[in-house]
């Protein structure tokens, strides 16, 4: 077994408390008063799809299908969602995005996006952002199987 030095596990405890905090903080920049968590990830899952099946979604968000469809079903109900039939199979229903829908998600992707450009741009120095940029570099290898 690999020994796992001190640094290593302060390095990997800070990143996360790091990363959940930023996580955190950039979906409260957006967030919709009419939407939960749950289904503000629900909508963003269904526009990097596209057209899927409620239990292909549920899979890719690591939740049970009869919670994915509770959700699905809010989505619906506030028009953000279509479901139409499968043409390759009746039985089934894919999910896409309405007008406004896609509306939301672009909406809130673009006041996401301005709020941490303009943070980097406010808070750090160019020589502070190119550490950074030096540092996602490094991080990149975390997401590499």
């Amino acid at each position: 077994m690999v020994q796992i030095s001190d640094s290593a596990t302060r390095t990997a405890r800070d990143l996360r408390v790091v990363f959940s905090r930023l996580r955190r903080r950039i979906r409260e920049v957006a967030q919709d008063a009419d939407l939960t968590p749950s289904q503000e990830s629900a909508l963003s899952l269904v526009a990097k799809h596209g057209a899927a099946t409620a239990s292909a979604l549920a899979v890719a968000e690591g939740v049970r299908p009869q919670s994915m469809a509770t959700t699905l079903a809010a989505l619906d109900q506030q028009g953000l969602i279509r479901r139409s039939p499968d043409p390759t199979d009746g039985r089934r229903q894919l999910v896409t995005l309405t007008e406004a829908g896609q509306a939301r998600v672009e909406g809130n992707r673009q006041v996401r996006g301005e709020w941490l450009a303009r943070a980097f741009e406010e808070r750090y120095t160019e020589e502070e952002r190119e550490t950074m940029r030096t540092a996602f570099g490094l991080l990149e290898r975390l997401s590499q199987p």
